[in-house]
C-alpha cells in the first residue's frame, strides 16, 4: 500500500500565514480553499476526510498537498493564463509585413506563391516566437491577401496585381 499523502512540516510562521489567509475575507476563493486543505493536512487530517469536509475529490486534495510540498506558498495562488491572445508588437508587425510582401523563393522555400497555411508556417521564426500558425492564419485571412497563384509569368504585371493586397496589409499592420 502506498504511503499516505501528508503535507510537509509546517513551522509556526507558515501556520500563522495559512491562518491569516483563511481569516482574511478578501482574496481569491481558490487561494482560501487551497490554504484550508494544507492547514487541515498539517493538523493530521487524512485526505479522505479533507475531501469530505471541503466538498472536493481526494485526488484534488492530493494535488494541492503535493504542489504545496514542492512549491510552498506560491502553489496556493492561482496562475490564470486565459483571455485574449497576445497582440503583435510593432516590430513583429513589420516582420510579418516583410515576409508577406516577399516571395517564398526569397526565403528558400520550394513554391512560387503563398497560401495561408504556408505563410502562417513561415511566420514561425525566432523573430516571432509566440505566434501560433492558427492565429497567423486568422490574421492573414483578415488582411484578405490575394492568395491565388499568378497565371502570368510577366514579372512587370505581378507587382501591380499584388499592390492592393499590400495596401490592405499595410493598413492593418501599421
Amino acid at each position: 500500500m502506498a504511503e499516505r499523502v501528508r503535507v510537509r512540516e509546517v513551522d509556526d510562521d507558515e501556520g500563522r500565514r495559512l491562518l491569516r489567509i483563511l481569516r482574511r475575507g478578501t482574496g481569491a476563493v481558490v487561494t482560501w480553499r487551497r490554504a484550508q486543505t494544507v492547514l487541515l493536512s498539517a493538523q493530521g487530517m487524512p485526505v479522505a476526510k479533507i475531501a469530505e469536509v471541503s466538498f472536493t475529490s481526494a485526488d484534488r486534495v492530493r494535488d494541492v498537498i503535493h504542489n504545496f510540498n514542492a512549491d510552498g506558498f506560491d502553489s496556493l495562488y492561482p496562475r490564470y493564463e486565459g483571455g485574449r491572445p497576445k497582440t503583435f508588437t510593432l516590430p513583429e508587425r513589420r516582420e510579418i509585413k516583410k515576409i508577406a510582401e516577399s516571395t517564398p523563393a526569397e526565403h528558400g522555400l520550394p513554391f512560387s506563391t503563398w497560401s495561408l497555411a504556408k505563410l502562417a508556417d513561415s511566420l514561425q521564426t525566432p523573430a516571432l516566437p509566440h505566434t501560433c500558425p492558427r492565429r497567423n492564419s486568422r490574421v492573414i485571412s483578415r488582411l484578405s491577401l490575394d492568395r491565388r497563384p499568378s497565371r502570368r509569368h510577366d514579372l512587370a504585371v505581378r507587382p501591380r496585381r499584388l499592390q492592393p493586397a499590400r495596401r490592405r496589409l499595410m493598413s492593418y499592420l501599421c
